[in-house]
């Protein structure tokens, strides 16, 4: 459950992150911790998240918070980037982990399967290819509920 200033934190958080080129992928306000904490998690829209990212979207969102006053109390502003998901759901996931094990789970069987293993070859606009110990395998997007990275054999 999250904590009631959350929703206007996002609402303040999120053009902020737009005019940055970032994304907001989740946010936090620890309250257990003295002085509490807001933690804020973005990702960049064009490349890997770096350290000059996680500052500017520090300093802007600062400010907006700061003129907005929705923090109920003296806190700590802490931006991050949420690390490598083990789900892929981005073009720039799939091209990233081209060559690497992923499990494709589908919505409904499709030739016989709802969970396809293999390497990931690439994705289209229509379907996600597979390498299965040299058989190629295309499974269509459609059906696609998840695609996860596994553990190398």
């Amino acid at each position: 459950m999250s904590h009631p200033v959350i929703p206007q934190v996002l609402a303040l958080a999120k053009p902020v992150a737009k005019a940055l080129e970032l994304e907001i992928v989740d946010a936090v306000y620890h309250t257990h911790q003295q002085p509490p904490t807001l933690r804020v998690d973005v990702r960049s829209c064009k490349e890997d998240t770096n350290l000059e990212d996680c500052e500017r979207m520090s300093r802007s969102l600062e400010t907006a918070l700061d003129e907005a006053d929705v923090m109920p109390e003296a806190y700590v502003l802490e931006i991050s980037s949420p690390g490598v998901s083990e789900f892929l759901t981005q073009d720039r996931d799939f091209t990233a982990f081209r060559s690497f094990p992923v499990a494709v789970q589908t919505n409904e069987p499709f030739k016989g399967h709802q969970v396809w293993t293999g390497t990931l070859t690439s994705r289209d606009q229509d379907w996600i290819h597979l390498n299965q110990k040299g058989r190629s395998v295309s499974i269509p997007r459609a059906l696609v509920s998840q695609v996860q990275l596994q553990d190398p054999p």
